[in-house]
């Protein structure tokens, strides 16, 4: 090896590193600033205390908003994950004309008109289905934004099952949906799975349509209830907003390390060929 080849590959390591550290520094923030009695903007080792979760424990609210969005994130999880298998695996068997056309459609539709762009019509609707302060109104509307894209996903995976699965299967009598809970479903769990943990993690993280469809503060979830964490003035407590972020982030982190060494994730194919 050469000296400027050498130099090159230590210049590179040594980005590396910078990015990672860079990188690592708002994790370190996360990990260290709610045990700290006065938690600053910068990255530092705490003054030990349990005082900022125990402030929190006291807000009538916190701990209830966080019950509230494992309500909205697994009500919305199963809605879009069965819904979207049901539509995946019909788009993958059924030849319709513009089949390919209505798919792309209404992914690209889903990728344009976002929830702050429709937010008005999708008020109205919501108004008039008389749903306004409900969290039953708050799942329909993130499932209805989150599905096209879960079929798309999911349709890759229903389209590289073996067809012979499904043949042997009506050989001794199973119909369409016993053949999709017993047969295709089992070989395309890591794609649900993938959908599921990417449901989840945006509803978790939605502030915008829980804070304009609900009005009672006892059914907002964490990403609202955050927000009441700055004082008028826009100041952050910074205690607060880190004891309660790092409680937040777990279930989600969890989650995905619990999918992730299960299933793992992919987001194409049922069977490797």
């Amino acid at each position: 090896m050469t000296a400027g080849q050498w130099l090159r590959r230590v210049g590179f390591y040594v980005l590396i590193v910078l990015i990672a550290a860079f990188l690592a520094l708002p994790v370190l923030w996360l990990v260290f600033a709610p045990f700290d009695r006065t938690p600053t903007l910068a990255t530092s080792l705490p003054s030990w205390t349990l005082h900022n979760f125990a402030t929190l424990a006291q807000n009538p609210y916190a701990l209830r908003s966080l019950g509230n969005s494992v309500l909205l994130a697994a009500a919305t999880m199963v809605l879009v994950t069965g819904l979207g298998a049901v539509a995946a695996y019909a788009l993958s068997r059924v030849r319709i004309p513009g089949r390919d056309g209505l798919l792309y459609g209404l992914l690209l539709l889903s990728s344009i008109v976002t929830g702050t762009a429709a937010m008005v019509p999708i008020f109205l609707l919501i108004f008039q289905l008389n749903l306004i302060d409900s969290q039953l109104g708050v799942v329909l509307v993130l499932s209805g934004g989150l599905l096209p894209a879960a079929i798309f996903i999911m349709k890759d995976f229903m389209d590289t099952t073996p067809r012979s699965y499904e043949e042997s299967a009506r050989v001794f009598g199973a119909g369409p949906l016993r053949i999709l809970r017993d047969v295709v479903v089992p070989v395309v769990r890591p794609g649900i799975a993938t959908c599921a943990v990417w449901t989840v993690v945006n509803v978790w993280g939605n502030f915008l349509t829980p804070f304009i469809l609900l009005r009672s503060p006892e059914k907002s979830p964490a990403a609202v209830v955050l927000y009441t964490f700055y004082t008028e003035g826009g100041q952050p407590n910074l205690g607060l907003i880190s004891a309660f972020s790092l409680l937040y982030s777990v279930p989600v982190v969890a989650m995905y390390l619990f999918v992730n060494r299960r299933y793992g994730f992919r987001f194409h194919g049922g069977i490797k060929r």
